[in-house]
């Protein structure tokens, strides 16, 4: 049987006409399967016909085809991959093997769906409607620090993207108080010019530290010249909703990843 697939429309500063960002749902949640009922990514440890019955789905409810849908091998860094004509054209391995250990992808192509997946990481879709550049990207802590969000923006710029203009929303990550960290992250985060009092705090009961991945993100898209009004989160917490989202610090990393995706109509 097919997955039952569900898109949560992510929100955006305003209306965008033609072009649609949207988390991926995890549907019917088996207790026992902490990869059900929709999971997209590929080398978490699913089955892979299951992941490719979740790919065709999507694909089936956005009315494109298969090869339309592009998606890194994320390993927390900050390569940023132009999605081009080129890219598509090129077989399954050849693409695999050209976005592995990509974590932000970027397009001026129409009918295209870039994605990332992610169980806790921040999760960025953005676009300049006026210059038809979309883009997302993935920020974990470790990509928040290698300022991946900046770098993306930067990445669209190349592309004829202005800053000013770009619009960009977050969805469903870790929040503050659910992301307790060591304190070298928190050392990392600062050491990459982030300022503590607006990132981290301290558990006065457990001496841990917590960090607010996507207030650094924001933080990070503001000082590349996004404005701060077309910068939105949807405010969900993976880890406080398991029956909506995967999340790694629940389930474990051998878990499911929740599907950010944006698409450019026309």
């Amino acid at each position: 049987m097919m997955p039952s697939l569900k898109i949560d429309c992510l929100p955006m500063a305003e209306p965008l006409g033609g072009i649609e960002a949207f988390n991926v749902l995890r549907g019917h949640v088996d207790p026992a399967d902490p990869y059900s009922e929709v999971n997209l990514c590929d080398y978490v440890g699913d089955d892979p016909l299951h992941v490719v019955q979740c790919r065709l789905q999507l694909c089936k409810q956005l009315h494109i085809d298969p090869q339309c849908l592009v998606m890194p091998r994320q390993r927390h860094t900050s390569q940023v991959r132009l999605v081009d004509a080129r890219l598509l054209a090129l077989s399954s391995h050849e693409r695999a093997s050209e976005l592995d250990g990509v974590d932000a992808l970027v397009t001026c192509l129409t009918g295209v769906c870039l994605g990332v997946n992610t169980a806790d990481c921040v999760n960025i879709a953005l676009c300049d409607p006026a210059a038809g550049v979309v883009a997302v990207a993935h920020a974990g802590w470790r990509g928040t620090v290698a300022r991946i969000a900046s770098r993306t923006v930067a990445a669209m710029q190349a592309v004829g993207a202005q800053p000013g203009r770009i619009v960009a929303t977050m969805g469903a990550c870790i929040c503050q108080d659910c992301f307790e960290v060591g304190d070298e992250v928190v050392e990392a985060l600062t050491g990459a010019g982030y300022d503590e009092r607006y990132v981290a705090v301290r558990n006065t009961r457990t001496g841990k530290m917590h960090v607010d991945l996507p207030t650094a993100n924001k933080i990070d898209l503001v000082e590349a010249g996004v404005h701060p009004r077309h910068i939105t989160w949807n405010g969900e917490c993976t880890r406080c909703n398991p029956n909506l989202y995967f999340s790694a610090r629940r389930l474990g990393i051998a878990s499911g990843r929740t599907f950010t995706g944006i698409i450019r109509r026309h």
